[in-house]
């Protein structure tokens, strides 16, 4: 009796640790830019956020509870009127790095174009056949925005099914008549963004030869890793040549320029070089921050 109890454990443990939620994310309601707002609403709200985002799963991928991918998402209301909220969202994801402590930045961007009613109460519910709510479409599709990055960045194509998903999010979204969603709205709205990497073969051969081809042997064989890297790089002036305007380009600056200038600070003058001259040509407005790898490298000899 006790060892079949025993067993019966074991299989529950085992079950749970591949069936939990794919997300472990952290989120902020900042309401500074509002007077005499009813606190109690907007905890309610992050509570319902991070409930959502955290037991929602997105997805029939098994996976560990150690293996959730860590996010942060920011909401910063600017108006709050009779159940309506609008504002930016900040969203930031990140990933472990092969045997090493070190994560890394996938996703950090910024919607500017945030709408959506919520009262006190109101209950989230995840339909994946249809929007219930404009707040639900969005945290959606950023969740399988998340995901089909991430899995870009261990398998080749690996994120399809979620960018598949995340598509069908903004189809249904297009009549709502919400901000965000339309075609050609802008460069940076939902739809632009999921296209610069859903149907972007550069940015999806970019994500895993950068990271499971470049960062994750770094610990191992450091030059190959970034020489892997830097060859990487070469996919975002293909991007460049294509459409210049891309959300492809703004997001990965956003992402890992900080990142590069640690990675190339410590490397030869010639790719050092090679490096700085791609980048400065696609971001010219980052001449500043571009130049610290050249700097950077100085102080380090």
């Amino acid at each position: 009796m006790i060892i079949r109890i025993l067993l019966l454990i074991s299989a529950i443990s085992t079950t749970l640790s591949i069936s939990a939620q794919e997300l472990k994310c952290a989120i902020d309601v900042n309401t500074s830019q509002l007077q005499g707002t009813n606190k109690a609403t907007f905890s309610a709200l992050k509570e319902a956020l991070e409930s959502y985002m955290n037991t929602t799963r997105f997805s029939d991928v098994q996976i560990s509870q150690a293996e959730r991918i860590e996010c942060r998402m920011l909401l910063s209301v600017n108006s709050y009127s009779d159940d309506h909220i609008s504002g930016d969202l900040q969203i930031q994801s990140f990933r472990p790095v092969y045997n090493s402590s070190y994560t890394t930045p996938m996703l950090n961007l910024k919607d500017t174009n945030i709408d959506f009613e919520y009262r006190e109460g109101d209950q989230l519910v995840y339909n994946e056949q249809e929007n219930t709510s404009n707040l639900t479409a969005i945290l959606d599709f950023y969740a399988f925005l998340i995901l089909g990055v991430d899995f870009d960045s261990f398998s080749p194509s690996g994120g399809s099914d979620h960018y598949t998903k995340a598509s069908a999010i903004v189809q249904r979204a297009q009549s709502s008549g919400e901000a965000g969603w339309r075609l050609f709205e802008d460069n940076k709205n939902r739809s632009a963004i999921l296209n610069a990497f859903a149907d972007n073969a550069q940015m999806r051969s970019l994500l895993y030869n950068y990271h499971r081809q470049g960062l994750d042997i770094m610990n191992v064989s450091p030059d190959k890793g970034r020489a892997t890297i830097a060859e990487a790089l070469q996919n975002l002036d293909k991007i460049y040549q294509i459409q210049p305007t891309s959300a492809a380009l703004s997001i990965f600056r956003d992402t890992k320029l900080d990142e590069l200038v640690n990675i190339f600070s410590r490397t030869t003058p010639e790719e050092r070089t090679e490096v700085v001259t791609l980048l400065s040509k696609i971001y010219p407005t980052e001449q500043d921050r571009i130049e610290r790898i050249k700097n950077n490298a100085s102080n380090s000899n």
